[in-house]
């Protein structure tokens, strides 16, 4: 079956390692299920693994893909949970949990094989594009403010970084929950889209808001990172979920954090049970995840390109069939 998968890991040149090409179709196996593949997503996980982290040479040639929506053995469509071992589901008991493509072959490819538990019905409401979207930037972007962040409708909420699919998620859930949501961005374009999205302000990178939050959703890291955190209100919270620009801030304003009492929450992905919720809370509100570009699965180098350039807005989808 045609795939997109890292053949070598280059942490200076990460696409010098992708490549192209026929793969192996996955086998039967007791307790997984083998989805045909109509629409997978690109994360930032897929360049880092790339470069190596959480993917070690000895699983190459590894396909690439956390993402999925497609149709089952039995004709149902379909989303797919990422996170393999959450629970023991389809694994050895004593397997740590994994993300897709740092132990099993991803969802870059006509086919791709998880656990039967790891299988989501797909609502009817939301197309297999917008479904593969959802299982890891919208789901941690839930996860992050829902679960961590612990906001409410009428809260405050800064979202760093707008433009890359965690933050563009944060905006729109955020809006469609009642929160108020600030938005910053290096560059103008994101930031008019931003507004567009229901941000009722957006501001330029490291810029002072009108306002102290409740709430910060940090993906970017070290470049934002003092900021983020004196954005805050006393007692708010900081939920971090990535580094893009690194995980070295130059001042880790460890003296107001303390003083201010604040909470920082580190969070990865989002439980089966809080994608079902998502699924349920787009497919009842006409919440729709922002999709910069859909591209056939032959053309992921483009997406991948568009991905490390950070020129996107919303998510790049590839389409399997």
């Amino acid at each position: 079956m045609f795939a997109a998968y890292a053949a070598r890991i280059d942490r200076d040149q990460p696409l010098s390692g992708l490549e192209l090409g026929e793969r192996p179709a996955p086998g039967a196996r007791s307790g997984w299920s083998v989805v045909n593949v109509r629409a997978a997503s690109l994360n930032h996980h897929d360049l880092w693994s790339l470069r190596g982290v959480g993917l070690p040479e000895d699983k190459l040639p590894m396909i690439l893909g956390c993402d999925a929506a497609g149709v089952d053995e039995d004709g149902n469509e379909v989303v797919l949970h990422s996170v393999i071992g959450q629970t023991g589901h389809g694994v050895g008991p004593k397997e740590p949990r994994s993300i897709l493509t740092e132990r099993y072959q991803g969802t870059f490819a006509e086919q791709v094989a998880v656990p039967t538990w790891n299988v989501l019905p797909k609502p009817k409401e939301l197309s297999f594009e917008e479904a593969a979207c959802l299982p890891t930037a919208w789901l941690t972007a839930y996860r992050m403010l829902f679960t961590n962040a612990g906001v409410r409708p009428g809260d405050s909420v800064l979202v760093q970084g707008a433009g890359g699919g965690v933050a563009t998620a944060a905006i729109v859930l955020g809006k469609a929950a009642g929160l108020r949501v600030f938005a910053t961005s290096r560059d103008e374009a994101k930031r008019k889209r931003a507004l567009e999205l229901g941000a009722v302000e957006a501001l330029e990178s490291g810029a002072r808001l009108p306002q102290r939050v409740d709430a910060v959703i940090e993906t970017v890291g070290a470049a934002t990172w003092s900021h983020s955190v004196k954005s805050l209100r006393p007692g708010g919270t900081l939920v971090i979920s990535g580094a893009t620009s690194g995980d070295r801030p130059s001042h880790a304003e460890l003296t107001r954090i303390f003083f201010l009492e604040l909470k920082v929450v580190g969070s990865t992905m989002g439980t089966k049970d809080e994608l079902e919720d998502l699924l349920s809370f787009c497919a009842a509100t006409g919440v729709r995840p922002v999709i910069d570009e859909v591209l056939p699965l032959d053309r992921a180098r483009e997406g991948f390109e568009r991905l490390e350039s950070g020129d996107q807005f919303g998510k790049i989808v590839l389409t399997a069939s």
